[in-house]
């Protein structure tokens, strides 16, 4: 069960011998951050760091894991910004990716959705879980705002930013020979081009999705 992790886990403050460090990795989505991040908001990414690799949830097209890992403060397609210690946990390895395989599970790619489940809202669910704490305010922020006003928002706002499955390996723990997530239905390539922002192999970066406990 998701909520049981915590108690088990999770140590809020201490030194930093404590535990495995949890940490925030913040991206701007756009130049605009540099104006509006002072004013207590912005178009943020956010991935999750834990033994030495980060954690985030993108969009595709199809009903399997979304969420990926990259090297830490590499996520491709954004400019990080700022890290942010959340806390520490006492879990083994086995464990932690066996948290993260039942968290894709939940975060499917076709499910993702900029307003009530992006990858602010995955990233906030995991420091949740793993340390009791939420990630700060300012980070999804812009999304509560646009929940609340969504009436007043165009529909292109509750699409997902990719449209394709790209070619990455899945990653699973102890696994030697990784799999690969294809696409099962052709896409014009000038679609590919506009729609793959989040995972684009061009922006630099490797990326594997994490595989899902199989129910």
């Amino acid at each position: 069960m998701m909520g049981s992790w915590f108690s088990k886990t999770a140590s809020l403050d201490g030194p930093s011998d404590a535990g495995t460090p949890v940490i925030l990795n913040v991206y701007d989505l756009t130049p605009l951050n540099d104006y509006m991040y002072w004013l207590g908001f912005g178009i943020f990414h956010s991935g999750i760091e834990v033994y030495g690799q980060e954690y985030g949830f993108g969009a595709h097209d199809f009903p399997s894991s979304g969420v990926f890992e990259v090297e830490p403060k590499t996520c491709p397609g954004f400019i990080y910004r700022r890290s942010i210690s959340l806390g520490h946990i006492d879990m083994p390895p086995s464990e932690f990716h066996t948290f993260l395989e039942n968290m894709a599970s939940k975060y499917h790619g076709d499910t993702y959705h900029l307003l009530s489940k992006n990858c602010n809202h995955f990233t906030d669910e995991v420091s949740l879980n793993l340390t009791g704490r939420h990630i700060p305010g300012w980070v999804n922020r812009l999304a509560w705002l646009g929940t609340i006003c969504s009436c007043l928002l165009p529909e292109s706002f509750q699409q997902p930013v990719i449209k394709e499955l790209p070619e990455y390996p899945f990653f699973s723990d102890g696994s030697e020979s990784p799999s690969i997530a294809t696409g099962t239905e052709p896409i014009d390539s000038d679609d590919v081009d506009q729609d793959r922002h989040l995972l684009s192999p061009s922006s630099g970066g490797d990326v594997s999705f994490i595989k899902e406990v199989q129910r």
